[in-house]
């Protein structure tokens, strides 16, 4: 596996998501409270994008018409068919034992340390000759 810069943290304030697409795959990147967490872009179902649904909560009664909701904005509900999907784990409710949307990988990286770090840009020589552009790879 390897590590790819998708954007800048202050692009995805908390409570939002963002698409993302690395080596082709679509991936959706949400923030919860200031933790970051990746799920593919596609419901193990049908393949509808997750990053198009709602972002909903868990919804729970100890007696008829006394509701109560927790993790407010840690669901996302696929916007075919209503499943939910566990944004912090991928993991389904509908069939938890069985179905879960694959998780992604998500960190936060100071720049600082990306310059200093392991990563190496790739680099490509670019000539002029008689007004054309060729590029040496």
């Amino acid at each position: 596996m390897s590590k790819h810069i998708v954007a800048r943290v202050a692009e995805l304030p908390p409570g939002e998501r963002k698409l993302v697409t690395v080596k082709g795959r679509p991936i959706a990147v949400f923030n919860l409270g200031g933790e970051f967490f990746g799920l593919m872009n596609r419901c193990p179902h049908q393949g509808a994008p997750l990053c198009a649904g709602d972002l909903t909560g868990l919804m729970t009664a100890d007696t008829p018409g006394d509701y109560q909701v927790s993790r407010q904005g840690e669901i996302i509900r696929c916007p075919w068919h209503g499943w939910e999907f566990d944004v912090r784990t991928g993991q389904s409710w509908c069939e938890p034992s069985r179905i879960k949307t694959k998780q992604v990988p998500v960190e936060v990286a100071a720049g600082e340390a990306l310059v200093k770090g392991p990563y190496v840009a790739e680099t490509v020589a670019i000539a002029v000759e008689e007004d054309y552009l060729i590029v040496e790879v």
